[in-house]
This record gives structure tokens, C-alpha cells and sequence, in this order.
């Protein structure tokens, strides 16, 4: 392995980013500064912190940061309605 980005779990993160953005553009305007912002921001950081961990493994912190990053996209998108 050479790099962070021949981990699948990066590559994934990296769809699921992709994905989101997808979703979220057809969002009411009105939301773009919020909800929206907050979603975007949540999946972003999921490969960020994935690129910490790799660079930083020694540092076993960032693990559950990622997961948590997943579990506050998945709670910002499920307010989108609110």
C-alpha cells in the first residue's frame, strides 16, 4: 500500500462524498447555508479524517472520528425535512 487513496474504506468515503453532493444539490436554496452546508461538510469529513488516520496510525483517536463524522451526516440528513 502505498498511498491513503489505495485504501477502500478512502475510496468509498470518497463515493459516498460524491453522493452527497448528488442528493443535496436539488435542496431548497433557502437551506444551502445550513442543513445543507452541514451535510456536505459531515461527508467531507469522513475522507479527511481517513487520510489522518493513514498518515497518523500510530494515533488510534482518528478511527472513531470517522465514525462519528458518519454519524452526524446521517443525523444532518435526516433534519433535511425540518
Amino acid at each position: 500500500m502505498n498511498s491513503y487513496r489505495d485504501l477502500i474504506v478512502w475510496q468509498k468515503s470518497m463515493e459516498l462524498v460524491i453522493r452527497v453532493y448528488a442528493i443535496t444539490k436539488p435542496f431548497p436554496a433557502e437551506k444551502l447555508y445550513g442543513i445543507t452546508s452541514q451535510i456536505r461538510k459531515s461527508a467531507v469529513s469522513i475522507p479527511s479524517n481517513i487520510i489522518e488516520l493513514y498518515n497518523n496510525i500510530r494515533h488510534r483517536r482518528f478511527l472513531p472520528l470517522c465514525l462519528l463524522s458518519c454519524f452526524k451526516n446521517r443525523n444532518w440528513y435526516g433534519m433535511k425535512e425540518e
